[in-house]
């Protein structure tokens, strides 16, 4: 079973166990959170969202929260004697996919192990 998920303005196609690095996310290492933008269920009987997939949550685990490597942004105007030269480092989290689940599969909530 694995899941599409929207987070941080982008979409990522997660399955149980998987490490997934997105935009940072509020809470420390080791922290359990719940993301419930859920598009897509796929498996033996896929379901799509409209936007998202009612009663379907994915759980993962903070593993870390970092910074991406360096991107130099470096702007200049021929002629003119104008250049700036700037750095940025995103913030990030990387998380681990614990259990993806949905309360509409049955009568109790569906998590595969």
């Amino acid at each position: 079973m694995y899941a599409v998920i929207r987070t941080g303005g982008k979409q990522y196609r997660v399955a149980q166990d998987d490490l997934i690095t997105v935009e940072r996310l509020p809470g420390e290492a080791g922290a359990e959170i719940t993301l419930d933008q859920v598009l897509m269920i796929g498996g033996d009987s896929p379901r799509i969202g409209t936007p998202t997939v009612e009663g379907a949550t994915v759980k993962a685990e903070i593993v870390d929260q970092n910074r991406a490597n360096k991107v130099i942004v470096f702007k200049k105007r021929r002629r003119k004697s104008s250049r700036v030269k700037n750095g940025h480092r995103q913030l990030q989290s990387v998380l681990k996919i614990t259990a993806i689940e949905s309360r509409a599969l049955g009568a109790r909530s569906h998590t595969e192990g």
